[in-house]
């Protein structure tokens, strides 16, 4: 992965430089890691320019031939070494969005408190991508939305060398997805600079309008003569069941106390004993305490990374869980003396067998409740999924033969060497490995991004796989 490299100058924030990348030859990984990476490519090959100078780019791309990459507001140029001595210089023009665009862009993501915490610490979420088509914005290119460039003699659109720079935009937008933003007009300091201005006018106005509805903060007064906040409590369930408000006025809300720091480690929670201090037999004393532990450690977790942030928002850190959910989690997450206790409980809970628990239990050390759902359910792929998973496959296996796949909705097997592949919810893909002995697929390894990535690894992992399935195997 290339580091960032920035111009010199006063104006970096519109002009940047990015080193060019290393050689991929014979990769057998997809061309970009990241989602907005593969976005950027997918959007790339279903524009109208001319997919075959598209795939001998993609090899120029692969060879190294792309020099260092200049970016500036609708533009990319980069020297790229073609069959002469001298390199061309190439060049990949990007509309840029309007005035009206952006302020659409804005308000859209000033709409969204998650949006607004990932922005600010740096981060893309690909939801921002559904968020701004909707308000009429179009960030990844369209046909038309590019224009190519070179000086070399090739007539064609685009030629060889300005079809490896746009694979290599790619690239970069793995190492920070802020230079998309930056080829459609906008720097990210300016942006930054702008959403603060907007999410502090924001939380004024909802400041005001809560303090002349009277619906602000009361106080009242001390002993000592001095106002004090008088801050009046609603039940949990009342607080997290009510349907969220203004995300500006609930950021206001949110930043505008001080957190104390966490401590090292969460409390421990009472025990539930009478006042003889036998065992109260009325509830499961073992199992009400279990949860007020976990509870507690969730609720540690939570606070602890709310603390990290420099500017706390309403950022949803943990996932909503089913009840299913959430027995699993906790029967993969216990430590070791409370696991073989809880793994006991869900087993007779749920009235499951030992099989069905140590796959779900696999599953969910793969990749939570995506890998979860990914062992449960089979889903059709949307056309774009499968034909992004048909390039990284015939990348990976350009050099060699590759295995015979079989493909039922998200799951790609190859029978013959026992392995599989399925494609989660979350867009990663899960290895599977086939038990000789009754033809279960077991979760193997770690899930990726890649499809190739997570097959390779099966077919070169094979010495594990009778340690890992006898280990799991009741």
């Amino acid at each position: 992965m290339a580091p960032r490299k920035k111009a010199a100058g006063p104006d970096d924030d519109r002009t940047r430089s990015f080193p060019a990348f290393p050689p991929a030859v014979g990769s057998r990984t997809a061309f970009a890691g990241s989602w907005w990476g593969q976005a950027w490519v997918d959007a790339l090959e279903t524009t109208s320019m001319d997919a075959a100078r598209l795939g001998r780019g993609r090899t120029y791309a692969r060879r190294g031939a792309v020099e260092d990459i200049t970016v500036t507001p609708g533009l990319a140029k980069a020297k790229v070494q073609g069959s002469r001595p001298r390199p061309y210089t190439s060049t990949v023009e990007v509309e840029q969005l309007s005035d009206a665009d952006w302020d659409r862009l804005l308000k859209a993501v000033a709409s969204r408190a998650a949006h607004i915490a990932a922005l600010l610490d740096k981060d893309m979420p690909p939801e921002l991508l559904d968020d701004a088509k909707a308000a009429g914005v179009r960030l990844l290119p369209a046909a038309g939305d590019l224009s190519p460039g070179c000086s070399c003699p090739d007539w064609g659109w685009p030629c060889k060398h300005a079809s490896a720079l746009c694979y290599q935009i790619a690239r970069l937008l793995d190492t920070d997805p802020f230079v998309l933003l930056l080829l459609r007009g906008r720097g990210e300091q300016e942006l930054m600079e702008e959403l603060r201005t907007r999410n502090a006018a924001a939380a004024a106005t909802a400041t005001a309008r809560d303090s002349d509805s009277g619906t602000g903060t009361s106080t009242s007064t001390s002993r000592l003569g001095t106002e004090t906040p008088s801050v009046v409590g609603i039940s949990a369930v009342e607080a997290f069941s009510a349907a969220p408000g203004d995300p500006a006025a609930l950021l206001a809300g949110i930043t505008a106390f001080e957190i104390p720091a966490a401590p090292d480690v969460p409390g421990r929670p009472p025990v539930l004993a009478a006042a003889t201090g036998e065992a109260v037999d009325a509830i499961d004393a073992v199992a009400l305490e279990r949860l007020a532990a976990d509870t507690a450690g969730r609720a540690h977790t939570l606070r602890t990374l709310y603390t990290g942030f420099d500017e706390p928002a309403a950022t949803p850190l943990m996932p909503q869980l089913t009840t299913w959910q959430d027995a699993v989690r906790m029967a993969a997450e216990e430590d070791e003396a409370a696991s073989e206790e809880v793994y006991e409980r869900v087993l007779s809970a749920y009235d499951l067998g030992d099989v069905q628990m140590s796959m779900s239990i696999l599953a969910w050390h793969q990749g939570g409740s995506a890998g979860l759902s990914t062992l449960e359910t089979a889903w059709t792929p949307t056309t774009a999924d499968k034909a992004r998973a048909r390039r990284s496959l015939e990348d990976w296996t350009a050099d060699g033969d590759p295995p015979a796949l079989r493909v039922w909705r998200n799951r790609w097997t190859a029978q013959a060497e026992g392995v599989q592949v399925r494609l989660g919810t979350d867009h990663r893909w899960y290895p599977y490995r086939r038990d000789p002995e009754d033809g279960t697929w077991w979760p193997h390894g770690t899930a990726e991004h890649d499809p190739a990535s997570a097959l390779a690894t099966l077919l070169t992992d094979a010495d594990k796989a009778a340690e890992h399935l006898g280990r799991f195997r009741p």
